[in-house]
């Protein structure tokens, strides 16, 4: 990374930090959707931009981890400072029962991003049944008086969200940048741009990938815990849904799969443009259903016809800058 892009990342850092200090609470809270699925989308980027391994169904792990921490907080009174460690190791066991499942039996490529659909949709059938946890009428957490934090709880302010959500986009930036830059991400560079190729070379691809999506899986699961404790409420059809796996892949594809800030660019521009639909519809009295998933549609096919790289590269180049 060179100087001109680590001003440029200390510049927009600096200008998250205190987002909140002159932002209207709207602004606040869009930046902090915005951080979200550019929190999950790094993680998913880990499994699909530097391994190779498409996966369509990482809302397996956003619900998973959801339910995991909000059930033991609600039922056990387990804060989720530890309930996270229970969400994490769950799903990290679970994506790799899957992948094993899929390696095992060579199952790849497209036929392995529909597996990763069905786990995500026998879970949501599950757990619209599942009682314990409220079944499709929801779980429901305890809302605090305004004004009072608790962060080992997770209740707080808006302010006390946003921060978290920087923290954590923060941290899987830089993890990303260790990962792509270790042993690991060089073999799963390998391994994704030939795993015959790599495996002649002498890696073993079943446990790198494997590696790959335990990460990839744990991570999401984090994000999870940050939905559920940020909503207070968890829906099976939310959570769940295909829909909310496209939104997470979204951002790294338009920004830049296998790049480290495609998917903070696409997440940002995605959350912007998808909002000021939403709300420019509303304000002059249109009926518009399914605004939010037109502009997917749109941008999605405007990257594909003319940078089917992501922005992110094609701004690089531009700007002179390198990841």
């Amino acid at each position: 990374m060179n100087h001109r892009a680590i001003l440029l990342l200390v510049g927009v850092f600096g200008l998250l930090l205190t987002l909140p200090l002159w932002a209207s609470p709207y602004t606040v809270s869009l930046a902090t959707l915005f951080l979200f699925f550019a929190y999950a989308g790094q993680a998913w980027n880990i499994m699909m931009g530097f391994a190779g391994l498409l996966s369509l169904g990482h809302a397996l792990y956003l619900g998973v981890g959801a339910y995991t921490v909000a059930a033991l907080y609600d039922h056990f009174s387990i804060g989720p400072s530890v309930g996270l460690w229970v969400a994490l190791a769950l799903c990290g066991l679970l994506a790799a029962a899957i992948a094993a499942l899929a390696f095992r039996y060579r199952v790849a490529g497209v036929y392995f991003a529909l597996l990763t659909i069905a786990c995500a949709e026998f879970a949501r059938i599950g757990f619209d049944h599942f009682n314990w946890v409220g079944g499709s009428g929801g779980l429901f957490l305890k809302v605090v008086e305004p004004g009072r934090m608790d962060l080992l709880n997770l209740r707080g302010p808006p302010a006390m969200f946003y921060y978290l959500i920087l923290f954590l986009a923060g941290a899987a930036l830089l993890l990303s940048a260790l990962l792509l830059r270790s042993r690991a991400g060089y073999y799963w560079q390998a391994i994704r741009e030939s795993e015959d190729a790599a495996a002649a070379l002498g890696v073993n691809s079943f446990r790198w990938k494997m590696l790959a999506v335990i990460i990839s899986g744990a991570m999401t699961a984090l994000a999870g815990m940050f939905s559920a404790f940020y909503y207070s409420n968890l829906f099976p059809e939310q959570l769940f849904h295909i829909s909310r796996s496209i939104e997470i892949i979204l951002g790294p594809i338009i920004g830049g799969v296998g790049t480290l800030f495609g998917p903070i660019i696409g997440a940002a521009l995605l959350t912007v443009l998808a909002e000021g639909a939403t709300e420019f519809v509303a304000a002059v009295g249109w009926n518009v259903p399914g605004v939010k998933q037109l502009v997917y549609g749109i941008v999605l096919f405007a990257i594909v016809a003319f940078l089917p790289e992501g922005i992110w590269p094609a701004l690089a180049r531009k700007l002179k800058l390198t990841q």
